[in-house]
């Protein structure tokens, strides 16, 4: 018997995606197990979104900060997600990607970390070793 595995989401959304507790664009595929950044371990679940509006696709991408480590140490390099979780709705072709809204809607409590917004900082030595 063999496992057929089966690729429902192209690298290149991959490589649009970026993390928004800390900002990195790496992630790990952990068999049986999921998606993480592999920054901060913040867990990421992709959907095919019902409504396609005409485009090749549209993918909901769900972050999860459960597994997530370090938010309380480290809060200069990273941002709790509101309640935990929160999803961004990415429309377009393979290398024409494009975030449509994020939910909960970004305002003055919450905001996405932008990609690479914490690449320049450098992290604390007490905290260096928890991650």
């Amino acid at each position: 018997m063999s496992l057929e595995v089966i690729d429902r989401h192209s690298e290149a959304l991959f490589e649009f995606l970026w993390c928004p507790v800390c900002g990195h664009e790496v992630f790990s595929h952990i068999p049986f197990e999921g998606v993480f950044c592999k920054n901060c371990n913040t867990q990421v679940v992709l959907q095919e979104s019902r409504e396609t509006r005409g485009y090749e696709e549209v993918v909901l991408a769900c972050f999860d900060t459960d597994s997530t480590w370090n938010l309380h140490v480290d809060e200069k390099l990273r941002c709790d997600l509101p309640d935990g979780s929160a999803r961004v709705k990415v429309l377009g072709a393979p290398g024409t990607n494009e975030v449509d809204w994020w939910s909960p809607k970004p305002d003055d409590d919450w905001e996405p970390v932008e990609r690479g917004e914490f690449d320049d900082v450098e992290e604390p030595d007490e905290v260096s070793h928890l991650a």
